[in-house]
């Protein structure tokens, strides 16, 4: 099935929208294969503000309005709990915003950014997408990652080369309990990173010090920061680690 095929068939979606990548060419997409689409942006403490700001600036992009729902993801236990399956419980309970919004305004078919190149034996949130019922026209067109980042491009869009970016939830280790403070500080620290100019990079909690992950092309920025982060992040955490495991 091609992307054109999909909206002739579902001219009328209500679309999950995070900004990122995937999800900015699907709206592109829709919009030009003639849908109507709706796009729904969930703001959560799990999302740093430049998500918000990215989506904002794409649906304006596009010139489609953003609908922003708002959830309290930490109220529920199984979420709160960070567990091993808390992405499952966190996409449930985001979805079923987005759907509970998307049926007052008329709209019955939910799709997302999943795209070809996602693992579902790696994503537990997937789980929750198939329970609910969500499509993923990416996925089932067979667009992978590579393929959207050169179509985003060729389209014009300024999210082509975004780096993948995993919720905040994500720097805190599994089974250490999250709390709003750790999801701050996170934010705060790698905001602070990102004005230095890293790129692609994580500051995770481990035991209450921020332990930084690089790239390797950036170990030597790190190096010669190294001051002005301590001075940063130190207020923030009871130490500052550098994880030598760099990302790839």
């Amino acid at each position: 099935m091609q992307l054109s095929e999909f909206f002739t068939e579902n001219p009328r979606v209500a679309l999950a929208f995070s900004g990122g990548v995937d999800s900015a060419y699907l709206l592109y997409a829709a919009l030009k294969y003639g849908a109507q689409v709706h796009a729904y942006y969930v703001k959560t403490v799990f999302q740093p503000q430049f998500e918000l700001d990215d989506a904002l600036r794409l649906a304006a992009q596009l010139k489609n309005q953003l609908c922003i729902l708002e959830t309290d993801v930490l109220s529920c236990p199984q979420i709160a709990a960070n567990p091993s399956d808390r992405c499952y419980h966190c996409k449930r309970m985001i979805f079923s915003c987005i759907q509970r919004a998307a049926l007052k305004d008329g709209i019955s078919l939910l799709i997302d950014g999943t795209n070809a190149s996602d693992d579902a034996a790696d994503r537990p949130g997937m789980q929750a997408l198939k329970e609910l019922k969500v499509r993923s026209p990416l996925r089932e067109c067979g667009l992978t990652k590579p393929e959207i980042r050169r179509l985003s491009k060729e389209a014009g869009l300024f999210t082509w080369d975004k780096p993948a970016y995993a919720c905040l939830a994500t720097r805190i280790p599994t089974g250490s309990a999250i709390t709003p403070k750790m999801l701050s500080d996170t934010e705060k620290a790698e905001a602070y990173l990102y004005s230095l100019g890293f790129r692609d990079f994580r500051v995770r909690c481990i035991g209450g010090a921020a332990r930084i992950q690089v790239r390797q092309e950036q170990l030597s920025l790190l190096i010669s920061f190294r001051r002005d982060i301590l001075q940063a992040l130190g207020p923030l955490y009871d130490g500052v680690l550098l994880d030598l495991v760099v990302r790839e």
